[in-house]
């Protein structure tokens, strides 16, 4: 039996976590670089000799807001690192948002 080409789709769910620079409770969180701090763990110099960062975790606006975004694909390609901002975050109440999109992509690809 072989498969028509709406078959061969296969739906997978893709996540980022929004790490923001407030605690939970609404206070900034000081000092007030350290999302630049730790995006610069994974960030190299590139060609034109500009930081470039990763895209496993960067700064990013969201909501008008620079937060840390963390792409849950850090936690199988990087685990040490994912635990440590993950850890980060969590011992410093800072409030975190867990966003998914459903991606549609070929079996097999």
């Amino acid at each position: 039996m072989f498969l028509n080409e709406q078959e061969k789709m296969v739906l997978t769910q893709h996540c980022k976590f929004i790490i923001e620079g407030v605690t939970e409770d609404g206070r900034k969180f000081r000092p007030s670089d350290w999302i630049d701090r730790i995006s610069s763990l994974m960030a190299s110099y590139g060609a034109s000799h500009r930081l470039v960062y990763s895209d496993l975790m960067h700064p990013e606006l969201y909501q008008g807001q620079k937060c840390l975004i963390i792409d849950t694909e850090l936690e199988i390609k990087n685990p040490g690192m994912f635990e440590y901002v993950m850890n980060f975050a969590k011992s410093n109440n800072l409030k975190m948002t867990k966003v998914c999109e459903v991606v549609e992509s070929k079996l097999g690809t």
